[in-house]
């Protein structure tokens, strides 16, 4: 069995993560808290909510999403892997990327290739309006 609540392919592949980014578990402060919201009576009862902070940058990371304590550790060092690349990364980052992606997505055409793809549309209905059915008069 391993430290966390999850495969171990899952875990081997946070603890190379964390290798690469120069993390150590010396270097991470956790402490455990009562969770609120969903869950039940489980959820108040138990310190499920995981609460790590990375000594050496500050960075601070609250996870409670699941129910179960050990889950909760996992995903709050994926998080915590997460804000650290971002910051070491920068622009290079994958959500940072995923964040340059959507910006661009979302930019408004410019005026040129908004004129051609209005065009383009135009060419394709005459088109279709070319390959309907022809009635004939009732003269």
């Amino acid at each position: 069995m391993g430290f966390f609540a999850v495969s171990a392919a899952k875990e081997n592949l946070l603890r190379e993560r964390m290798e690469t980014l120069g993390l150590r578990e010396e270097d991470i402060e956790e402490s455990f808290i009562r969770s609120g919201g969903k869950g039940g009576q489980h959820v108040n009862k138990a310190s499920t909510c995981v609460h790590l902070r990375h000594l050496p940058t500050g960075i601070e990371v609250k996870c409670q999403e699941e129910r179960s304590q050990s889950l909760n550790r996992y995903r709050a060092r994926v998080l915590l892997l997460d804000k650290i690349d971002a910051r070491v990364r920068g622009k290079a980052s994958a959500a940072q990327q995923r964040i340059e992606k959507l910006r661009r997505q979302k930019r408004k055409r410019s005026k040129r290739a908004k004129e051609k793809m209005l065009a383009d549309k135009h060419a394709k209905t005459a088109k279709k309006v070319l390959r309907s059915r022809v009635f004939p008069d009732d003269t």
